[in-house]
């Protein structure tokens, strides 16, 4: 079927802060996506029905079944397919008048500035504080505008950082809410989520995309809002732009921004589904395994010797014995690798691995 753009966009261009103009400012706009997941897929959804002209996915990784009550543009098809391609399709399906391509990697220090230069905007859709801060400080020095959003449990967090403003000056930035990068705060996997206060951040981080690019209402620059789904409450925390430009520059130049679930993981830290298959079948091997479950609540296949949520994860506090394997087991094989890190730092000649692809994938 062949449809306008005024019969797709007519309840929009109908608004009169909107109209033909509003709409035609959407279309000639540019929007990068980082993270096509709880919250990057349903910004990137509804910024293309909204009318942007072009869209731009960046996630390395796939669909998985623990994804699915809350990533609702995926289906159980879907699972084990790359998340920016599948995305990519749905959205072409739908949204005839935006140009979508994607990346099928992680967003790194190395290619963040190539990555951002050609958007107008860029949007924060991931569960990575490392990420988080590298799309930051990369805004902060190209100059553009970045529509941030987090999660923790029962909360969301949304702000429209780094808009310039009518005196040339740029407002605040993520580092003027929270100068250091916290080490101990869970992502959605360790510390679970429902699936309501994703959406309602999502759709606030489209608001603010919206408001940016046709001029209308306030968005949320020198302020971050706090909202909590429990309560139904809000609070507005203002902020004041300190933390200036040369000093992210020099932090640039110093910081990795390196997070482990993006990361290539070293092959000899690792044990495939087959192989602890293979240890546990055998009574001889198997009693030399030690298994770590780093995440409460998970439908184990196994049985394991110990849980410990990975918030509480302290490798120095944990009685090691060098005669046995340590089999670190999540739901993915990311916060699983992290545990394993932590063990092999302080520990390096201990024999310790994690279970690739985690419990999902057993």
């Amino acid at each position: 079927m062949s449809v306008s753009k005024n019969q797709l966009f007519k309840r929009q261009i109908t608004l009169t802060e909107i109209g033909e103009e509003g709409q035609q400012k959407l279309q000639n706009s540019s929007v990068l996506v980082v993270g096509c997941g709880g919250l990057g897929s349903p910004i990137a959804v509804y910024l293309a029905s909204s009318g942007i002209g072009k869209i731009h996915l960046v996630d390395f990784d796939t669909v998985d079944v623990s994804n699915l009550h809350r990533q609702v543009f995926y289906s159980l098809k879907d699972i084990d397919k790359p998340k920016a391609a599948v995305l990519s399709e749905f959205i072409k399906d739908r949204a005839p008048f935006t140009e979508v391509s994607f990346t099928n990697k992680p967003i790194t220090k190395d290619n963040v500035f190539e990555l951002i230069s050609n958007y107008d905007i860029v949007v924060d859709g991931t569960d990575s504080l490392p990420t988080k801060y590298l799309l930051n400080d990369a805004c902060v020095l190209k100059n553009k505008p970045l529509v941030y959003g987090s999660l923790y449990k029962f909360d969301g967090y949304v702000a429209t950082f780094n808009v310039l403003k009518n005196d040339g000056t740029y407002s605040s930035n993520l580092r003027d809410a929270f100068p250091k990068m916290a080490t101990d705060i869970p992502n959605c996997e360790e510390a679970g989520t429902l699936n309501s206060i994703v959406g309602i951040i999502a759709t606030q981080q489209i608001n603010e995309v919206l408001k940016l690019i046709t001029g209308i209402g306030k968005p949320l620059t020198n302020e971050l809002l706090i909202y909590n789904s429990l309560q139904n409450s809000q609070l507005k925390m203002k902020l004041k732009s300190s933390f200036s430009k040369n000093k992210i520059e020099d932090l640039f130049k110093t910081q990795t921004y390196f997070d482990a679930a993006c990361s290539t993981h070293n092959p000899d830290w690792l044990i495939s589904s087959d192989e602890l298959k293979e240890l546990l079948s055998l009574k001889e091997q198997s009693s030399s395994l030690e298994i770590i479950a780093v995440l409460p609540n998970l439908d184990l296949p196994f049985k394991v010797d110990k849980i410990i949520p990975i918030q509480e994860f302290e490798a120095e506090k944990l009685s090691v014995d060098f005669n046995k394997t340590y089999v670190m087991v999540c739901q993915r094989g990311f916060t699983s690798y992290k545990a394993t890190q932590l063990l092999k730092v302080k520990y390096p000649e201990l024999k310790v691995v994690s279970l690739i692809g985690g419990v999902s994938s057993y």
